[in-house]
């Protein structure tokens, strides 16, 4: 059986309980939120204890040892093949299985696809419709009431990845009625969809052009925050990798696009300038730990200096 996602997160009366779930696709925060999702609703109303294990066959069945409803977290999808999900239809508890699309886990979606104790929710990147489902549950839950022209705007500019939707909803959520106004929400939004993390695609253009999407992004301590932890993923993943191949299989699938651009970031870097790197990063997390947070000019400075190391 195949679910969509909001069905399960928007859904607080969600009744559709199965012994096995699959939950895959490349929208990575959309996928760590059904998970959650999923793990709460058990854990309030069955008291389950999460455990996680590697492989579907590490699992033990304790019998009568314990009494807790168990939620099985597996890592790995090896073990599961036709027919390999009956030696666990019969334990107490559940399973959830979550694994990025790839070209290696179709066979094992269809299976979930096709099992009748099994649930495939595929999560992928917000559409308008999905957006609109988002904002319209929230605002019911809220009891606020805004314009028609204001709330599409927000259907327009609310981003297509669920984490960045639900932060943007939770400040606009937060201010009082008579602050709902169009000015207020366009400072608390970023100006088009592609939301703060791709500031970092603008590192090899030009400093002014780099201060002016800055300006338009980031408003306060909390923006400079988000945008840092973005930077310092993609920092990370060029420190990490050994060489470009290596490199170009870490990159999430959702960032498909910016694919190439990413990889010629890469091929600037010598050991050298990831040493550099890795001093800026480390300097930057002792300032954020020391003060709780960055200022608007230490984070614009910060991205400054990731572009003087790359293209030095």
């Amino acid at each position: 059986m195949r679910l969509e996602p909001l069905s399960i997160i928007l859904d607080k009366d969600f009744k559709v309980e199965k012994k096995f779930y699959f939950i895959s696709g490349n929208e990575a925060t959309l996928i760590q939120k059904v998970k959650s999702t999923i793990i709460e609703r058990y854990r309030k109303k069955e008291r389950a204890v999460l455990t996680t294990i590697e492989f579907i066959n590490d699992f033990l069945n304790s019998g009568g040892l314990f009494k807790e409803k168990k939620i099985f977290l597996v890592n790995n999808c090896k073990g599961v093949e036709d027919g390999g999900l009956d030696n666990f239809r019969n334990t107490d508890g559940i399973f959830i299985f979550v694994k990025e699309n790839s070209q290696k886990i179709k066979k094992i979606k269809s299976i979930f696809l096709k099992d009748k104790d099994s649930l495939l929710i595929d999560c992928y990147e917000l559409d308008k419709s999905s957006k609109i489902k988002i904002l319209n549950e929230s605002l019911k839950s809220t009891g606020l009431i805004i314009q028609k022209d204001l709330y599409w705007f927000l259907v327009e500019k609310l981003d297509n990845k669920f984490a960045l939707v639900e932060d943007s909803l939770d400040k606009i959520l937060k201010l009082n009625q008579k602050d709902i106004t169009l000015l207020n929400i366009r400072k608390l939004l970023t100006t088009d969809d592609s939301g703060k993390e791709k500031i970092f695609f603008f590192l090899l253009k030009k400093n002014k052009e780099i201060v002016g999407v800055y300006r338009e992004k980031i408003f306060n301590a909390s923006d400079v925050n988000d945008l840092y932890y973005y930077c310092r993923f993609f920092c990370q993943l060029i420190i990490d990798s050994k060489n470009e191949e290596d490199y170009s299989k870490k990159i999430p699938l959702y960032l498909f696009r910016e694919k190439d651009y990413l990889i010629d970031i890469y091929r600037k870097y010598n050991s050298t300038k990831k040493i550099l790197l890795l001093k800026l990063l480390s300097s930057t997390e002792r300032i954020l730990r020391k003060e709780g947070g960055l200022s608007l000019s230490s984070g614009l400075r910060f991205l400054l200096n990731i572009k003087k190391i790359t293209i030095s």
